[in-house]
């Protein structure tokens, strides 16, 4: 016997999506609802926005959630009063909406369960003047009385 063997040795390794060796309980609360939420759309259509900055996480919480769901291909970004990044998750219908100030500062981080984030869809209002500017482009005049599409 070596002078190694009595060697105290301890392993670590980060913990996987099925939370062991921690348990990262808000983080798997949070993938529970994930997973009512994908079976609501699936079934219902019925589209879920979960706010991480309502959740109380412990330290280590929000990297173990965000590594569970990975990084899909979509990547989509918004400037309205500040930019919002969108990250598809390697969850098909999974996806994280990050809010950001003029500063870049975090407002607020989402995740929403739909086929396209709310931010990506259009307003009403600007589907409804969606027509006119389209023919005043192909006229080449400018677009009567339009206020701005909204953001």
């Amino acid at each position: 016997m070596s002078g190694s063997d009595q060697i105290p040795v301890s392993i670590e390794s980060s913990a996987s999506c099925s939370g062991k060796p921690r348990d990262y309980g808000n983080a798997r609360a949070v993938l529970g609802q994930i997973r009512h939420a994908l079976e609501r759309l699936i079934a219902s259509g019925e589209e879920t926005r979960i706010d991480l900055n309502a959740m109380p996480f412990g330290p280590g919480d929000l990297e173990h959630l965000t590594n569970c769901l990975g990084t899909g291909e979509v990547q989509a970004s918004v400037e309205a009063l500040g930019p919002t990044r969108i990250q598809e998750t390697a969850i098909p219908g999974v996806w994280l909406v990050d809010y950001l100030n003029a500063e870049n500062q975090r407002l607020t981080l989402h995740i929403e369960i739909a086929n396209v984030p709310q931010i990506l869809c259009p307003q009403p209002q600007d589907l409804a003047l969606a027509i006119d500017r389209l023919d005043a482009r192909l006229d080449g005049t400018p677009a009567p009385n339009t206020p701005p599409l909204s953001s």
